[in-house]
């Protein structure tokens, strides 16, 4: 049975208090309030089994915000001499001690933390001094279409976390839209460096993307009657306003269309040409 984490558990018996679920070698307690439906004995249910108050394992089919092993942004709901209590999403709230703490943590604001079992207390815990926690090692490739979370501004641009394990950044001169850390998104691995960094775009990489954007440009064109008010020349702003792509893949897709005789280019605008 693992703790701080989904399990499949087996119904072993019913009783006033809720159900006592089996993984076959030990057992746990869902208490009344958050059993669903009519379970019988032998049915498998999902749950997540967390610690209580008196270190003892106890079942829920209440959703947290994040498992062990997972980075996460949460809210700070108390503060004492211990340490501070963050909110995630179930009865318990999990504890951040000030020796996992990269400055002290005020009550109503949100923090990246990663949650994993205290090797001491063997309790659930949370850190927000993450970057111990960042896997080294990856098999990621150029290219590679990956889940993102914004970590935090630097003065290149925004640490990420690329699915859950490794650490990447994407440059400021890669950003048109609004980013801010907490932000989850669809991603792409642009750059790999000698050392192993991971360097990542909001934006499709490579030409064969450019047919999708072609049908998004064409799609545009459409809808405008002929027309699109975007150019050679437009600010990458309004470019990824519009069509939500970089100038460069925009420009990229557009010289395409344009050899293909499909549109015509000026600074400020391309037009779909006429076909009789």
């Amino acid at each position: 049975m693992e703790i701080g984490k989904y399990n499949d558990l087996t119904v072993k018996s019913l009783a006033m208090i809720g159900l006592y679920l089996t993984d076959g070698e030990s057992d746990v307690l869902l208490p009344k309030k958050y059993v669903k439906g009519n379970p019988k004995v032998d049915d498998v249910i999902t749950v997540f089994v967390y610690l209580d108050n008196d270190n003892r394992a106890i079942a829920t089919t209440l959703q947290p915000f994040a498992s062990v092993g997972d980075f996460v942004f949460l809210t700070v709901k108390d503060v004492n001499t211990h340490g501070a209590f963050m909110d995630w999403g179930i009865a318990k709230d999990i504890f951040v001690p000030y020796a996992e703490q990269r400055e002290d943590m005020e009550i109503g604001k949100q923090y990246l933390v990663h949650l994993f079992i205290d090797d001491h207390s063997e309790r659930i815990t949370a850190t927000t001094k993450w970057g111990s926690y960042i896997e080294k090692e990856h098999d990621l490739e150029v290219d590679d279409e990956v889940q993102i979370l914004i970590a935090e501004k630097t003065d290149l641009g925004y640490k990420v976390i690329i699915e859950n394990k490794f650490e990447g950044l994407i440059f400021n001169n890669e950003i048109f839209g609004d980013v801010r850390p907490g932000d989850i998104s669809r991603a792409y691995i642009k750059n790999i460096r000698f050392d192993g960094k991971v360097d990542v775009s909001l934006q499709p990489i490579g030409y064969h993307h450019i047919e999708d954007n072609k049908l998004v440009i064409l799609h545009h064109l459409k809808i405008n009657n002929g027309t699109l008010d975007l150019g050679d020349k437009s600010p990458a702003e309004s470019i990824y306003t519009k069509l939500k792509m970089s100038k460069k893949n925009f420009k990229r897709t557009i010289g395409g269309l344009y050899k293909d005789r499909i549109i015509t280019v000026g600074d400020f605008e391309i037009k779909l040409i006429a076909i009789d």
